[in-house]
Formats: structure tokens, sequence, C-alpha cells
């Protein structure tokens, strides 16, 4: 993606007629008929054209005239062609001020500051109200460029795309990131790994296992530059990121923008955006988590996301303090203390230290909770939860009790199911599904719905040949996820893929999609995700308008989109051609080129997909200098 920008038009599938059948026919009319369909095809042979359309969706191919010219198909469904009124009247977007290329509306530090500092509660999610949204286009600042493709981007990235230095001073020592010309360049350094996440990683490595597949899936809390992440990849770990909007200038966006998966986050007083036992690992180096207080409530949530026989790994500050605490800048018995009273917490939770060595700490939770409970009879501190979703987890406080593990028979079984290892778990039926805790969910309709993605991502390939190109897309969203079967499509891609679970979905399939080795999020799309404008270079929204029908403005789910796409990014939308139809109305006005395509199942399905790019386009020149220092 690096060098000249390479516009991508989106086409459309011309559909054959289908002319009624009459029993019986006479002579009189069967003569016009003749008559039409002899002009018909010597009109076409006059034009002289070929059209080439796919019969194998899996085999992609072009649409060429005999000169060889491509053919830029007119939209099937155009707004005319229905008798469409929008609820709003037609309106522009025009941009909006560059002092807003970096605009997070639910974490607006404006916004922020007026809520309260105890947990840090001024730095979750604050969305601004419906009378508050913007109505206006975010722009890149100038000079923007299609980032670097993976894997040179884990390393560089354009200064313009994130025109700050001021982590290169604060964080010089330590190695994060490094101004060079017309880039940043990521040695791969941490406040304690300065000698790069790779040899750190390989320091953990000979302390557990991360090369057997059993560990896929991790968590970095407090993630920088999100290097321990991206170094984990050469490994086939998939890692979600997260730090707040801070005094840490675009930490976050320094990672996505070396193609990194990271959200905006904090552990405050919400629970993490993510389901139980979702992952295979987590870690804190450095995070300046106050890890015991508030009744040790970050642990346990740390607790809930954690996988049954997951990895808990910390590195800094209480750490080997007794090498490290002059320069800490804290005293002896500071450090002490606040180790012992992790070693406290952790041991409440039922979790076994495993090994500290050096800079390193790593616990392990237990398989089941049968002995923790036998264990816990006496203390009781914290109390197990009473009866709740442990999956529920969006706008959901945190609790100081312990989330109960599945029931299971025997101390060797693992509560909730064992799963295989990558890559196998990928593509096995997750123990979600087999267990029956998915309400009409089955193994069959999950083996249905991966065949299902499969032939789709073949059709969207055929129709889009830039998917067939490595490279070209690195960061992609699903905006409704369901089982994940579009992202395990693309695993063989050099990207990865955002699994987003609305909050309205009629079933919670997140855990699914964990318990697969993917990763995700919960999100309301009618508010804004927790993450920086230019995020995404693909966007995925399979009947995300049909299921926010109703519920917030069309236009305000375009325009979020619209932030966090990349100039030159694509969308493909998947709904009900009526929807698609106004949808094409705005997305217009928005400057994007889209064209209406038929259903892989051809032209007599309601439900169509809008292939659609978002033009090119920055904050004037004269508004450079002014875009550097906002």
């Amino acid at each position: 993606m690096a060098g000249p920008h390479q516009q991508y038009h989106a086409i459309s599938k011309p559909v054959t007629a289908n002319f009624p059948f009459f029993k019986k026919i006479n002579l009189y009319t069967l003569l016009p008929i003749l008559f039409l369909c002899t002009f018909s095809y010597l009109f076409g042979s006059w034009r002289n054209t070929i059209v080439s359309i796919p019969c194998d969706p899996s085999k992609p191919t072009t649409t060429v005239t005999k000169e060889g010219k491509s053919l830029d198909f007119a939209t099937h469904h155009s707004a005319g062609d229905l008798d469409v009124t929008l609820t709003s009247e037609v309106r522009t977007y025009p941009s909006c001020t560059v002092n807003l290329s970096e605009y997070t509306p639910c974490e607006d530090p404006k916004r922020s500051f007026k809520f309260s500092r105890h947990q840090l509660i001024y730095e979750e999610r604050h969305c601004p109200e419906k009378g508050e949204l913007l109505k206006c286009r975010i722009p890149a600042p100038y000079g923007y460029r299609n980032p670097f493709t993976w894997p040179a981007s884990r390393d560089y990235a354009w200064y313009n795309n994130v025109p700050h230095k001021h982590l290169t001073v604060e964080k010089a020592v330590q190695n994060w990131i490094r101004f060079e010309g017309d880039r940043f360049r990521f040695p791969g350094g941490g406040t304690m790994f300065p000698n790069g996440a790779d040899a750190y990683i390989d320091d953990i490595g000979r302390l557990i296992d991360l090369k057997d597949g059993s560990i896929r899936t991790a968590i970095d809390t407090g993630c920088g530059v999100a290097s321990w992440g991206a170094y984990l990849l050469s490994r086939n770990v998939l890692t979600m990121s997260f730090a707040p909007r801070d005094n840490h200038e675009a930490q976050v966006q320094f990672a996505l923008e070396r193609g990194v998966p990271a959200l905006i986050g904090i552990m405050a007083s919400k629970r993490l955006p993510y389901p139980s036992r979702a992952f295979d690992m987590a870690h804190c180096s450095r995070c300046l988590i106050p890890w015991a207080d508030f009744g040790g409530q970050y642990l346990i949530e740390v607790d809930r996301v954690l996988r049954p026989g997951g990895y808990w790994i910390l590195s800094g500050p209480p750490i080997n303090w007794k090498t490290h605490w002059k320069g800490w800048d804290r005293t002896e018995d500071d450090l002490n203390d606040e180790q012992n009273k992790i070693e406290t917490v952790a041991n409440s939770l039922c979790w076994k230290k495993l090994v500290e060595k050096d800079d390193i700490a790593i616990w392990q939770k237990p398989i089941n909770h049968l002995n923790c409970k036998v264990n816990r009879k006496i203390t009781q501190n914290p109390p197990f939860c009473p009866a709740h979703d442990p999956d529920k987890a969006w706008y959901t406080n945190m609790e100081t009790c312990l989330t109960n593990l599945p029931e299971v028979s025997t101390n060797q079984d693992v509560a909730g199911g064992e799963l295989p290892k990558w890559p196998e778990r990928l593509n096995a039926v997750p123990p979600r599904i087999s267990r029956g805790t998915l309400e009409g969910i089955t193994a069959e309709t999950f083996q249905k719905d991966t065949a299902l993605w499969n032939r789709r991502v073949s059709y969207y390939k055929a129709v889009n040949n830039q998917l067939e190109k490595p490279g070209r897309y690195r960061n992609i969203l699903d905006m409704n996820a369901y089982l994940g079967g579009f992202a395990a499509a693309l695993i063989n891609d050099p990207l990865w893929v955002m699994n987003v679970v609305p909050v309205q979905a009629s079933a919670n399939t997140l855990g699914v999609i964990y318990e697969r080795g993917l990763i995700g999020t919960y999100q309301d799309w009618c508010e804004a995700m927790s993450t920086y404008p230019r995020t995404y270079d693909f966007i995925h929204a399979d009947s995300v308008f049909s299921l926010y029908d109703g519920r917030c403005e069309m236009e305000d789910i375009l325009l979020e989109m619209d932030r966090i796409l990349r100039p030159e990014g694509n969308v493909i939308f998947r709904d009900d051609v009526d929807l698609l139809v106004k949808i094409k109305k705005i997305t217009d006005r928005l400057n994007w080129d889209s064209r209406i395509v038929d259903h892989e199942d051809g032209p007599h399905q309601r439900e169509k997909l809008l292939f659609a790019v978002k033009s090119y386009w920055t904050a004037p020149a004269d508004h450079q200098k002014e875009s550097t220092t906002s």
C-alpha cells in the first residue's frame, strides 16, 4: 500500500432479463418478439462487446471488450428504479475542520474532563448525545499516504499519517519509536524490553510453550505502540492490544498504522468489551494498572476474560524490585508491599504462580473450580458471583466477585470444554456450540456457516480482484460477524479481522469467535467505535442496516464508517436491496464510488451487495502545520 495510490473501481454484474412464458402464442405475437430479439443481437454485435461472467465465482475474471478496455457497468438497482423516499431530506456532508483529523467521539478529551477522576472513569467511553453528533467528514492530514504493506508496516509508518513526535522524545531510551526523515521506525523496544520485543518474547517462551498451538489469543493491557502484539504474530498468536487515549499521545493510533490489532480502552470501572474465557494469555509490561486496588477488581476482570488454564504475565513494577527499586524512584517497602498484595489477590483467585525469573512473573488460572470451591469455603474472599451472564460486557460494571467457571465432573476436566490446538481450533465446532449453550445454533449450523462464507468470500474476490492481492488490505472490520465465518475464510491472507458482535444481535456469539482463535469486540453501531480515524482498509457490513433499521439514523452509521475507513478503503454492504439503494444515496454524498451487485446466488435474490470505495482526499496544504500540532 506504500507508494502511488492505486484506484479500485466497484463494479456490478449485468443481469439477464427474465421474460414470461406463455403457453399459447399466435403468429402476430411471435413476429414482434423475433424482431426485437434480432435487433438486440445485431445492436450488441455492432457495439462489439463481449462480456465474461464467471460461472465459478472462486475463479476471478475480468470484464473486457474486444478492444481490451475494461467495462464499468452501471448499477443494476439505481435510486431511480424504486420509489424510495428517505425519512430525512438529502444533505451534503462537508469536510470537518482539520483540528478534528484525529477525532474519537467517545474518547474526546474535551468531553472526558467533565467526568470523575475516580478510578479513571473520565478515560472510559463517554459518547456524544444525538444533538452533538457531527454531520461532516473527518479529513486525513495533508500528505497522508497509504501505509506500508505488512510486514514492513510492523517497523515503519509515514510521519504525515500520524504527525506526532512526542513519544520519540519521551520513550527514546526505551526504543519504542524513532523519527527518521519522512517516517517513523519502530525498533520493537518497550519499557521492560529495551532490547526488543522479539528477545523478550523468547524469554517468555522459555518459561511457557508459545509454539505448540495451545496459546492463540492474547490480550495486552496498556500496550504502548503494541510491539508485543506485533512480534507475537510471527508465532501465530493473535493479540488484542489496548491503551487509553491519554498523555502517551497516539499510542493506539501508531499500533493501527503498523497493522497491529488494537482498540482504545482502559481498565477503570467497566468490564472490558470481551466475553468470558476469551484469551489464552494476558500480559502487562509496566502498564501501571493498580492490580491490588479496589478489592482486586482489575485482576478479577482479567480472571473473567482468561481461559481456564490461561496465563497472566507481569513484568515491571513490582517484579524484581530488589534490582530496580532505585531506578523506579520508589522505596523497597512500598514495592514489597505492592507485590505481596498482588500475590494475595492472585491466590484468592486460585491462580498458581508458575515462575518468577528476572523481570518476568507468570501465574496460571486453574482449568476448573472444583478444588477452588473446596479450598475457599473458609475465606470466600472474593466471593463467587451470583448467577449472572459472564459474557455481558457492554457498559457493564466490574465486580469484586469471582466469575464461576462452567461445571465439570472431575479435576481433569477443562471447564467449558477443551479447545483443539491452533490451527485445528479454527474449524472445529466450538465448545459453546457443541455443548448447546447458544440457543438455536448447532454443530450443523456452524459447519454450514463455515462453508457459506468460504463460498461468499470466493465471490467477493471474483468481483473485487484487489482481495486477491496480498498486502492490499491489512486491517479489516466485520461489523456483524456472527460466528466469524468471514474472518475464517480469509485466514490464509496476510491480514487480521476485528470481529464485532453488535450488542443488539439476537445471539451473543463473540465467545464462539474467540474459541475459534479469532478476536473481536462488542459494539453498538448507534455509537462510535473506540478507535482512531482511518483505522481500517476494508469494512464488511453484513445485514448491519437491517439490524439497526429504526434504532438510529443510517447517515450516522455511515459517517462513522467514513471516519474509521482509510482513504481508498473499500466496503462491502450486504443487505436488502431497498436498504442498499438508500445507503447508496448517502455514500454518493460522502464522495464514495459504489455499485450494487447481484447476490452470489443470482439476480432473483432480494439481498444484494453494494461494493464501495472511499475517495482519496486530505486536509488542504495550507493546514499542514495546524494538523501537525493539533
